[in-house]
């Protein structure tokens, strides 16, 4: 078994973790938070999404939140958009990189950004004209890969036609979001490898939830398969607002460790990281559910 030597994470719990917080988080809060996770040694964050405030209130600040963060060389901020319009206030705001994101059931899809799939493909491809008009990099995320909370299992093929038209536009990333913490280690080897052998080169992240305790178990899934980017959410912050029962994303700081553990490198200080995960559960006033920041406190 060849593992990577080195692992490299995006961490989304500014953006994919608050979003699912009752309570708004004021624009000089985001930013402490942004800064003390670049500091940990993250180099790619997730910082917010350009959507409307009705869909997502929490998100409402995303331009002056990337106005006021401070440029760390090396760090790469990067911006979810649903459309056209969220792909031009981002480039506006000066995100780094942009992240599209499309479901691979067509009931999630439509109560997520209240579009068919083909409607969604058709709006990326707006964002993926005005990406490379800017110079940006983009990555194409595929939701409920692993399983629908309204329609159940997922079909393989349905993931892979997803990838193709989205590498097709111009993604120079496939993610495979593991929406509602559904997919199992068996399920992750078989998907990565059907897709591996569809789309040869195409790198591959993967962003998995913990609903079921089966992420980090994924995780080691998707490391045994060859996949060396992954996405996590410190403290274990998230959820998803139209994935009913949906967890969190699996904690940073937990998968640091274990990676840590297994001599893989990630460039991230773990202390450090699990310090920030017990400063957000004051920032958001609730117990997170990552385990280590508790065994290194």
């Amino acid at each position: 078994m060849q593992l990577p030597s080195s692992v490299t994470i995006t961490e989304v719990g500014p953006r994919d973790g608050l979003q699912n917080e009752d309570g708004y988080v004021e624009t000089a809060q985001k930013v402490d938070l942004i800064e003390r996770l670049a500091a940990t040694g993250l180099r790619r964050i997730e910082a917010a999404s350009f959507v409307s405030p009705k869909a997502i209130p929490q998100m409402r600040n995303a331009t002056e939140l990337m106005a006021a963060l401070p440029r760390r060389p090396g760090v790469i901020y990067v911006a979810l958009v649903p459309n056209e319009t969220g792909a031009r206030n981002a480039i506006a705001a000066r995100a780094d990189e942009l992240a599209t994101v499309v479901s691979a059931s067509e009931t999630h899809n439509k109560r997520n950004v209240n579009r068919t799939i083909d409607e969604s493909l058709a709006e990326i491809e707006k964002v993926a004209a005005l990406a490379a008009d800017a110079g940006l990099p983009w990555a194409g995320y595929i939701s409920t890969a692993f399983g629908c909370p309204y329609e159940g299992a997922v079909a393989p093929e349905q993931v892979v036609a997803l990838a193709k038209r989205l590498r097709a536009l111009g993604a120079y990333a496939i993610a495979l979001g593991d929406t509602i913490g559904a997919g199992n280690p068996v399920q992750v080897s078989a998907l990565i490898g059907t897709l591996q052998e569809a789309l040869p080169g195409t790198p591959l992240r993967m962003h998995f939830h913990d609903t079921r305790g089966t992420a980090l178990a994924n995780v080691l899934a998707a490391l045994e398969a060859g996949v060396d980017s992954f996405d996590g959410s410190v403290g274990g912050l998230g959820g998803c607002p139209y994935a009913p029962g949906a967890a969190g994303n699996v904690a940073t700081e937990d998968v640091v460790y274990m990676l840590r553990e297994m001599g893989i490198d990630t460039g991230v200080d773990l202390d450090a990281l699990a310090a920030t995960a017990r400063w957000a559960e004051r920032l958001v006033g609730r117990t997170l559910p990552g385990r280590v920041k508790q065994a290194l406190a």
